[in-house]
């Protein structure tokens, strides 16, 4: 049995504001890296030592991975980095609504339109996927990964088809996750982290 442990980054001002974002490298605010601090402090983090750990590669990771386990290397894994949303990027919902663009990307089918200069959710929830799955071909121990909410949804519904009603039944708040544990690659059960 192998556990494969996994944590959306902590909050950023993007998150704060409700900007679309993914693409654009932040960092964890100040706010973000205080409430990580108080999670440490409150909640059970596993042990990761002796696991295996990645990151995107987005500065946001980085921070939180050097928050929550300080001195910790980490490879940078870069298909399970965030959505793309293109032109997107840094904006709102209240200042796109009447864009002719965004209302064209939100109507339909959503998950396969693509964001002009961007990804379309299906096609990031693919990348997603394919650099989870890439990370545990790596190594056959247990596994830390510091990811995006967007990535980790996606492959907890590929790894749990019909557990939610969709991939947001998944969503968890920063600085938070799953451990998937895995028996001969197929997952048998997960909790939610930190405890």
């Amino acid at each position: 049995m192998r556990r494969l442990y996994m944590l959306r980054h902590g909050r950023t001002e993007a998150n704060d504001r409700n900007l679309y974002y993914g693409a654009t490298d932040l960092g964890v605010s100040l706010e973000g890296i205080d409430e990580l601090k108080r999670l440490r402090r409150e909640r059970k983090y596993p042990d990761i030592s002796g696991c295996s750990v990645y990151i995107s590669g987005m500065k946001r990771t980085l921070e939180t991975l050097e928050v929550l386990y300080p001195g910790t290397a980490a490879k940078r894994e870069p298909l399970i980095a965030e959505m793309n949303f293109g032109k997107f990027e840094m904006r709102s919902y209240e200042e796109m609504k009447s864009d002719p663009e965004y209302i064209a990307w939100i109507t339909g089918d959503y998950l396969k339109n693509v964001c002009p200069g961007g990804e379309s959710p299906e096609m990031h929830r693919l990348r997603a996927i394919e650099g989870f799955e890439k990370i545990l071909s790596e190594t056959d121990g247990d596994v830390m990964v510091i990811t995006h909410n967007g990535s980790m949804t996606a492959f907890m519904e590929h790894l749990f088809p019909g557990e939610g009603e969709n991939r947001w039944y998944w969503n968890s708040p920063n600085g938070e996750g799953f451990c998937v544990e895995l028996d001969r690659g197929r997952p048998v059960g997960y909790k939610r982290i930190p405890e």
